[in-house]
């Protein structure tokens, strides 16, 4: 069995305006300060690095790593998650996900998927460039306006719509081979790609691309009413990625799984600091273990209540402490006894 690494810290929710939050170098210090001995980075951020450059320059990237190292951490993984989002989008949502874009390419469908899928090719360079073995990513959605089967949904509207997902992200796989990169999807609401059937369907599109895997997160199972702890049995081969996320759903007679449009305070499912919520996570971390994941626990901080920066502080601490350094002795080994084939079958009854 093999010991996972960590704790990391996804920055994604960190970064701000005022110092420490506004650098690789402010982030990284204070992220080593509360304990975490890597972090995991979004690559839209421009303040944590600059794409265009790690996809190029091996020496920028060695300097980035030395960073990080002089910090007290390092790189874990880079994120691609919104330039994902932005790979497909359904017409419904062009407005609200412009933000997520070069503003070069707002008002222009077209011109925003080429960029994103541009963005996300330079983020597998730049893992590579990092000596990173894999990104995370959302996928992307044309078909979530139809999630609920009302009105009836066309004969062949959802196979039209994975046909398309899969001809889009099949190339960024092969780029991603060529690189010796996994890219991995956080299934999350939002995305076509948001439990396991959807994600299945999506394989079967991409001829089971070995580099189409995945980053575990509970804390949307548990929103989704799914079995998060059955996930990892189903899906042990695909799983290179994990956030430390908890999430709570407390549903009732007025909501249930949609929130009646309620803010995350309101709604009956919402996410919480590690620890705060019903995610098992001493469950979670001894399957993952049992699996062999080797790769990094990295607390992604979402809580509707608490301040980030305690959560940050205690997040550290409670991943660290959910880490299971593995053991290389069975616990009944002192008890063991030497045996040939000989003795196996005198003691089943079979000599004599």
């Amino acid at each position: 069995m093999k010991t996972m690494k960590g704790p990391g810290l996804f920055l994604a929710q960190f970064v701000g305006a005022e110092p420490p939050f506004d650098s690789f170098e402010g982030l990284t210090r204070w992220a080593a300060e509360c304990g975490y001995a890597g972090v995991q980075v979004p690559t839209v951020e421009s303040c944590l690095m600059d794409l265009d450059k790690a996809a190029t320059s091996t020496g920028y990237c060695d300097d980035l790593k030395g960073r990080a190292a002089e910090a007290g951490v390092e790189i874990t993984e880079l994120s691609a998650h919104l330039q994902g989002q932005l790979v497909a989008v359904h017409p419904a949502y062009d407005i609200a996900f412009d933000g997520f874009a070069d503003p070069s390419v707002h008002g222009d469908p077209k011109a925003r998927q080429a960029w994103a899928v541009d963005q996300v090719k330079k983020t597998i360079d730049a893992a590579a460039n990092l000596g990173l073995t894999k990104i995370a990513a959302f996928s992307g959605a044309l078909a979530w306006p139809f999630v609920y089967p009302w009105p009836q949904r066309p004969a062949g509207l959802i196979d039209a719509a994975f046909d398309e997902l899969a001809a889009r992200w099949l190339p960024i796989f092969d780029h991603a081979e060529e690189r010796g990169v996994d890219v991995c999807f956080e299934l999350h609401p939002g995305e076509d790609l948001h439990d396991g059937i959807t994600y299945e369907m999506f394989l079967d599109k991409v001829k089971q691309h070995s580099r189409a895997r995945l980053l575990y997160d509970p804390s949307h199972f548990v929103l989704q009413a799914m079995d998060y702890l059955d996930f990892i049995d189903i899906y042990a081969e695909r799983i290179s990625m994990f956030h430390v996320k908890d999430a709570e759903f407390r549903p009732n007679g007025r909501q249930g799984v949609y929130g009646g449009y309620q803010g995350w305070v309101d709604r009956a499912g919402r996410f919480r600091s590690p620890g705060d919520g019903q995610v098992d996570f001493g469950a979670v971390f001894s399957k993952l273990a049992a699996i062999d994941f080797d790769g990094w626990a990295v607390v992604e901080w979402e809580c509707a209540l608490k301040h980030p920066e305690d959560g940050a502080r205690e997040g550290a601490a409670f991943t660290r402490d959910h880490i299971i350094r593995v053991t290389d002795r069975a616990f009944d080994d002192f008890a063991g006894t030497d045996t040939d084939d000989a003795t196996n079958r005198k003691l089943l009854g079979l000599e004599g």
